[in-house]
């Protein structure tokens, strides 16, 4: 065995497997960014009423899977559970740990969307979450 695939092995062990694009999964919570349809800030998952564009992407994708960030509280993004069992969409509250300014993701289980022109609203609240 070559001594450079021996340190290989040897970091891998102790540093665990090499992540693709992890600031990516940090923003997108947990997935990539071509396989989102939808993206809304901390703050506009806050905002009182579910966002319309949201609730219209869960009827129509079906194969998609919505991500929570876990650093919200349940009152803040229980109306979007409730859409995505209304539409049987599966969701994952993602407690990693990161601090990503996203509140929730729709994003496909399977593969790529390429929404990247599409997948914010960007209102105001957006604006300042993301200081666009």
């Amino acid at each position: 065995m070559s001594q450079q695939k021996l340190e290989d092995i040897l970091k891998q062990g102790i540093y665990g497997s090499p992540q693709i694009r992890p600031d990516e999964k940090k923003l997108f919570l947990s997935t990539y960014s071509e396989r989102v349809y939808l993206a809304l800030t901390k703050s506009q998952v806050r905002h009182k009423v579910i966002y319309a564009k949201a609730e219209q992407t869960m009827q129509a994708k079906k194969d998609a899977h919505l991500y929570i960030n876990g650093g919200l509280n349940y009152q803040y993004y229980s109306k979007y559970i409730q859409s995505a069992n209304k539409n049987s969409i599966p969701f994952t509250i993602v407690n990693d740990g990161q601090n990503s300014p996203l509140g929730i993701v729709l994003a496909s289980e399977r593969s790529a969307v390429n929404n990247e022109d599409h997948m914010f609203i960007n209102d105001d609240l957006y604006k300042d979450d993301m200081g666009d």
